[in-house]
């Protein structure tokens, strides 16, 4: 996906009025790697379950010349990797193996940690901003000590999306929960937004994700309460794309060209009509 210039000021636009909530709400920002070992997504049967038809796989570490000659460069039969490595659909496996090592007593939480990315998830039929191989985005993940922090951090992040499309977008969108089938890969529970486009079509514009206990679980991830005893953690992730601006494009634009809020607009143009005098010479 190649995003020109013009796009990424929309993009950036964006960035810059949802990373200023994002840190409101108490998530800190953070970066975690590209490449997911394989093992890790295998530790949650739903996740992996979920992502499995859509990963991207390296398997190897380097290439070398086709001794044949007959297919250039090939990927080194003696560089195979003994765990492959997953391009991220996302990280939620990433951040939860991390989150083993920073949380061990309830001090520690809340944990928030934000990070400002680009995943894979494989495509058959892509359509530009809407449904692409490779997007841009922002996840949020979060560690607490009880589910009701959990779900409140859920619901709070679903507000916060609702708030950028309607305020910064001029998108209005419908707050709900997914039905079971269509929650995300390894959640009891998905909030979501959904904006009306023109054509009729309800848009998926963000998404938030009560975990439960699943990924604590699957990653070991404990902490000492008040009381001294070892406990599970509760989790949430949340997350908007470049949809977004597929979103803006097809809620305001038409067959005569694009149309972008006055506060998304990467250029602010004010037209100032100004009428003749009626005995100005010059006017007439």
């Amino acid at each position: 996906m190649v995003i020109k210039p013009w796009g990424m000021s929309l993009w950036e636009n964006v960035k810059q009025d949802l990373d200023q909530k994002i840190k409101d709400h108490g998530a800190e920002n953070a970066y975690f790697p590209l490449l997911i070992p394989k093992s890790f997504l295998a530790k949650e049967a739903e996740h992996v379950d979920g992502f499995a038809k859509e990963c991207a796989v390296v398997t190897h570490h380097r290439l070398t010349a086709d001794g044949a000659g007959d297919k250039g460069l090939i990927a080194d039969p003696e560089a195979e990797l003994e765990d492959p490595l997953i391009i991220r659909p996302t990280s939620e496996t990433m951040i939860w193996h991390m989150f083993k090592k920073w949380i061990i007593s309830h001090r520690d939480l809340p944990l928030k940690i934000n990070q400002w990315a680009n995943v894979m998830r494989w495509e058959l039929r892509t359509r530009p901003f809407l449904r692409t191989s490779e997007f841009l985005w922002q996840e949020g993940h979060t560690a607490h000590a009880d589910r009701e922090g959990a779900v409140e951090d859920a619901k709070a992040m679903i507000d916060n999306y609702a708030d950028l499309c309607e305020d910064l977008l001029a998108i209005p969108v419908v707050k709900g929960c997914k039905s079971p089938s269509e929650r995300f890969a390894g959640a009891e529970e998905t909030y979501t937004i959904e904006a009306l486009m023109q054509n009729g079509w309800a848009l998926q514009s963000g998404t938030s994700h009560f975990l439960g206990q699943s990924f604590g679980k699957a990653f070991d991830v404990t902490f000492q309460d008040k009381n001294g005893k070892e406990s599970d953690v509760w989790g949430t992730s949340w997350g908007v794309s470049t949809r977004l601006i597929g979103a803006l494009i097809m809620t305001h634009s038409d067959d005569a060209g694009l149309v972008l809020p006055p506060k998304v607009a990467p250029l602010q143009v004010v037209i100032v009509p100004i009428q003749p005098k009626k005995n100005d010479i010059e006017g007439k």
